[in-house]
């Protein structure tokens, strides 16, 4: 489906969402929920958690449907709020010890050739996770929604709450800093690279 077609479906289903209808808000999960759980689960400490926060976000666009005003895509919408949803439960909650390492995001693996055996992915996984690390929260969270989500910087500003021009200096930062940190990560001389 082009994703106009997606939009306008989506804009539907919210509006009778906020009527009350309860198949239309079914049909938001569905197309909703895989998406909002790959992004949560590879910012949180656990897949519960995230699973949770989930649920927490669809609740409050089940509660709060009536009040889209229309400033942003649904898909958006929607993202913002579990974005809301995960800041609150990671500052609430006992502090996260790590990043969820199994939750690295694949796209960063596409680089690997296809035939690449197990043991080079799970190698690459790791130091790709350690150098995820080393960011700051924001900046790892902007990347998550760029490349995992395919969020454009004016998608990615509303659903963080802030300028697009800050969207796009930590996008900037974080590829800096990975690009100094990840070939020392795996043993090589570090070439530093100025912002």
């Amino acid at each position: 489906m082009p994703p106009e077609d997606t939009d306008r479906q989506d804009l539907a289903w919210l509006q009778a969402t906020a009527l009350g209808d309860r198949a239309a808000f079914e049909q938001l999960y569905r197309r909703h929920q895989p998406r909002l759980l790959r992004f949560l689960w590879r910012s949180v400490p656990r897949i519960e958690l995230a699973e949770e926060i989930v649920n927490e976000a669809l609740w409050v666009v089940w509660r709060q449907a009536g009040s889209f005003r229309g400033e942003a895509r649904v898909r958006t919408w929607i993202t913002g709020i579990a974005y809301r949803c995960m800041l609150r439960a990671l500052r609430d909650g006992p502090p996260a010890a790590e990043m969820n390492e199994s939750g690295l995001p694949d796209f960063l693996l596409d680089a690997l050739p296809a035939d690449a055996d197990e043991e080079a992915r799970r190698v690459q996984r790791n130091w790709l996770a350690q150098g995820l690390k080393t960011l700051p929260e924001d900046q790892r969270l902007t990347l998550a929604l760029a490349y995992l989500l395919g969020e454009s910087c004016e998608e990615i500003a509303s659903i963080m709450g802030c300028p697009v021009g800050t969207v796009k200096a930590r996008m900037f930062h974080a590829r800096v800093r990975l690009r100094n940190v990840l070939p020392a990560l795996a043993g090589e001389p570090p070439k530093i690279h100025k912002t």
